[in-house]
């Protein structure tokens, strides 16, 4: 049974001085038996996390008390076990890193699309969808005809707009991600560079699956998550994924019969990325994720995704 509650959430909000805030927040989550990770900065909140239905209430509410981020919005799916060691609250430069320091969502943002609408932009040739995500979460996942920016890090999506969108300033770009922060951060970025009509899809891929009715769903495949479940269906049911250990990206049970695949030490996406001191040194850790499993406890370095990076709910 899914009695685990996974919430997930942003907003961009001046949000003055988060560094006093980053105790009391942690602080509180624990008290309330929560795991995950919370990301503060000046320009908002970027958070997932996990625990029972009283504590993810309380906490969303101890959030939602500060007059700046009264209006949070959540995304929730549910887990059969805790998807997180530990409770972490960070203080970030930024909330989803894009590296371009004058765009900002709270002055400039793109025209916001409820699921209903999204679906209709979906259906219309002149509308041109951009998937904000990486290619390896598109990979497994994606609207019909959605372009790929072909990025590795939400950083790159810059470089690939001057590369790829500057001749379509006067076409309508219809933009959508995990849980909306990147398609909102990006249509920021457009319209401050003279984009004329932009659209994100409000809460992103994950309130669209919690809202739309299975016969109205149009998402193809499933979709990725940064959290030990790796990835989620259409009903926000864990996927069939796994995550390699290595790389962080997800394998397949195709993936798994590669003779490429290695528990925990490497897998077709990156067989060829490390040396063999790193290779030895991820096998070490498999070897006592092993020993710590078969004595019934929990290894921190297990592989949690991200380990890293941070990634919360990009």
């Amino acid at each position: 049974m899914n009695r685990i509650v996974v919430a997930t959430f942003y907003q961009f909000a001046c949000l003055p001085d988060p560094g006093k805030w980053r105790e009391p927040l942690l602080d509180f989550c624990r008290n309330n038996d929560l795991r995950g990770t919370i990301l503060l900065a000046p320009e908002g909140i970027n958070g997932t996390i996990a625990g029972e239905r009283d504590g993810i209430d309380a906490v969303l509410g101890y959030i939602r008390a500060n007059k700046h981020l009264a209006d949070l919005e959540h995304k929730e799916s549910f887990a059969a076990e805790m998807p997180f060691h530990r409770m972490k609250v960070k203080l970030k430069k930024e909330i989803v890193t894009m590296g371009v320091p004058d765009t900002d969502p709270t002055r400039l943002v793109g025209t916001y699309l409820d699921a209903r609408t999204w679906n209709n932009m979906l259906s219309d040739p002149e509308v041109l969808i951009v998937d904000t995500r990486n290619t390896y979460e598109i990979a497994i996942g994606a609207f019909p005809g959605a372009v790929s920016p072909e990025t590795s890090a939400f950083r790159e999506f810059p470089k690939y707009a001057e590369r790829k969108l500057t001749d379509k300033k006067n076409r309508k770009i219809a933009m959508y991600c995990t849980g909306g922060i990147r398609c909102e951060k990006a249509t920021s970025y457009l319209k401050a560079n003279g984009f004329e009509t932009v659209f994100h899809l409000q809460g992103g891929i994950l309130k669209y699956l919690e809202t739309v009715p299975q016969d109205d769903n149009l998402w193809q495949g499933e979709c990725f998550v940064f959290d030990s479940r790796v990835s989620v269906d259409k009903d926000l049911n864990k996927g069939r994924y796994d995550m390699c250990h290595a790389c962080r990206q997800p394998v397949s049970a195709a993936d798994k019969t590669s003779d490429h695949y290695v528990a925990g030490v490497s897998c077709p996406h990156c067989v060829d990325r490390f040396s063999p001191q790193q290779r030895q040194g991820f096998a070490e850790r498999e070897r006592q994720v092993r020993i710590a499993e078969s004595r019934g406890q929990q290894h921190i370095g297990a592989s949690m995704p991200g380990k890293t990076k941070t990634h919360v709910n990009d």
